[in-house]
This record gives C-alpha cells, structure tokens and sequence, in this order.
C-alpha cells in the first residue's frame, strides 16, 4: 500500500511538473511573438509641381515606436481605388518619375536595421526627364518592415507592418494645369419620393435627418481640390451655409466630398438605414416644415471653372400629426366611456 501511494505522489509530481512546463514554455513564446511594430513617416503627403528635366530633393524622416525592426524602402505607383479617396497600391512601379536615395549608407530596396524610438533621415531625391507628358503621376514611398531570418536562412513568422508617404506629382511644361470638375451626383436620400409633372418630389418626416450625398468627378489630367459651401435655404427665409472640406480629387477620378458642421449618426442599432448603409457627404438635422432648396458653388482655385448643382425636398409632421391624432382619439374614447358609465 505504501509502495503504491509512494509512486501515486511521483506521478502526481511528474504531471505537476508537466504542466508548469508548459505553461512557462508559453508564456515565453506569446512573450516572444508579440512584437509591437509602430512607424511614423513624415511628412505624410507631398504634392509637386514640377517641369520636365528638373529634380529635387526632400528630406523624411522614419520613427521607429515600436519593437527594433528590419526597414526596406520602396517606391510604387498607386491610383484612386473608390470616391472615399482610398488608394490602391500597384505591384509594379509605373510612370516616368526617377526616384533615388542620396544616403550614403542608404538604398531603395535594401534592409537596414532601427532600434527602439530611433529614427533614420531618408533623403529621397526625385527627377523628372526631359520630354515627359504632361500629366499627374502618383507615388506612394513605403517603409515595410522586414521579418529576420533565422540561423537556417528561412524569414521568422511575425507580422509585417508598411507605412506609407503619398507623392503627387504634377508635370507640366508651360505650368498650366488641365482643369475638368463636373458633378457627378447632389441628392438627398429619401425613403419617400415620387414623380410629379416630370420632376421628382422628395418628402421627409420633420424630425427625420436629411442626408445628402455629393459626388465631384475630375475628367482632367490634373488632380484638383475643391473648395466651395453647401447652402440650405427654407420656405421662411431661414438659411444655412455648411463649408466643403477641401481634400484632393485625383486625375481621372471621382471622390466624396464632405462638409462640415454635420450631424451624426448612431449605426450601432440601426444597420438597415440608409445613412448607416451609403457614406454620405452631410447629415442635416432639427424640425423641417415645408419646402426647402439645397445648392452648392464650388471652386477649384484662381481662373479655375465653377460647377453649381442643386436639389429639393418636403418636409411634413407626419409622426408629430399622428401623434396628436392618436392621442385625441384616445382622449375622445375615455370620455365617451367616462360618460357612458355615468
């Protein structure tokens, strides 16, 4: 019995010592694969306007916040990928612009080690040859972080993390740039519309919010920045002016423009609505009653063509006048009874 009880507390201390093992094993390798990668590159964008046959050169720097890593630097083209003014990055350099690292211990495409909350000065220089067509080319510098290789010459398996710098290149000879705005779309979104004598009349509730999308398109060979208001004017000579944010519509492209102040809207409850399922451009909100006209005049710099758009709507109590409605009946009913039992 002894002899049985002794092997027990021997299996017992073996499977104890097991478990610790392995959770001791764990904790080191979770402690060991959980990285922090955290870059920053400045300046974020650059936008250039430059002549055939000239360079230049600009200076970033990379910041290193996170773990020690292995950098590559490369440069790829990118174009517009949607009208949120998201881009796509290309797989292959595309275009006529040059571009070159003046670091003497620095290459592009070449991996260089930053430690800890160091920072490394990459001064990229970019050269435009001669006779190059006029036109916007877009490029995106790329600082990615490269996993070790392991004493067997294989990569370890840890997250790779790029940041980018966008580069707006705008060419030209005579410095005269290819302006094409038009509007793609200026409406509001509403649950109840109809045709009437060829026009369309588009009602809201008067506590609904009025959401209204509004869509520039560039036909042009040059990137554009709009810079305008949105203007709300009602039936009582009420008005109110909402500014555009100006932000970069890329040659050739379409692109959401916002304006501000707008209202907000609570998605988390109510996915099936309209203003949580399309991005849209402003949110008016308060009590509407009657008619009212929304218009824009946008701008896209000096001796630079306008475009103006507008659109309509009604708004009526309808859920205020049911309300009401619905409470007299109620009301009506009660003393109807109140003087039946009398």
């Amino acid at each position: 019995m002894k002899s049985y009880n002794l092997k027990f507390k021997i299996i017992k201390f073996f499977f104890v010592l097991l478990i610790l093992n392995f959770l001791f094993l764990t904790f080191h390798l979770n402690e060991a694969n959980a990285q922090q990668v955290s870059l920053s590159i400045s300046p974020p964008l650059l936008e250039l306007f430059i002549k055939p046959g000239k360079s230049i050169m600009v200076a970033y720097r990379l910041d290193n916040l996170g773990d020690p890593a292995f950098i590559n630097l490369k440069v790829l083209s990118f174009e517009a990928k949607d009208n949120l003014g998201n881009i796509r990055i290309k797989q292959e350099f595309e275009g006529p612009v040059r571009f070159s690292l003046e670091n003497s211990d620095l290459q592009l495409e070449q991996t260089f080690f930053l430690k800890t909350n160091g920072s490394q000065q990459i001064l990229l220089q970019i050269r435009i040859p001669e006779n190059v067509p006029d036109g916007d080319y877009y490029y995106s510098l790329l600082a990615e972080t490269a996993p070790p290789t392991t004493s067997e010459g294989i990569g370890s398996a840890r997250a790779k993390v790029t940041i980018g710098s966008n580069i707006l290149v705008t060419i030209s000879n005579a410095g005269n740039i290819d302006i094409k705005p038009q509007v793609v779309f200026f409406d509001v979104l509403s649950k109840l519309k109809f045709n009437l004598f060829g026009r369309v009349i588009r009602i809201f509730d008067s506590t609904d919010n009025i959401p209204l999308v509004f869509i520039i398109g560039n036909k042009g060979k040059n990137m554009i920045k709009p810079e305008g208001q949105i203007v709300l004017k009602g039936n009582f000579g009420e008005v109110a002016k909402y500014d555009i944010i100006s932000r970069n519509i890329l040659a050739e492209s379409q692109r959401l423009q916002e304006a501000t102040p707008s209202a907000q809207v609570n998605c988390d409850n109510n996915r099936s609505d309209k203003t949580c399922l399309i991005p849209i451009s402003l949110l008016l909100s308060g009590f509407f009653i009657g008619k009212y006209n929304l218009s824009t005049q946008v701008g896209f710099g000096e001796n630079s063509p306008m475009i103006f758009s507008s659109t309509s709507f009604l708004a009526f109590p309808f859920k205020t006048t049911a309300g009401i409605l619905i409470s007299v009946l109620i009301i009506i009913i009660i003393i109807k009874r109140s003087k039946d039992k009398e």
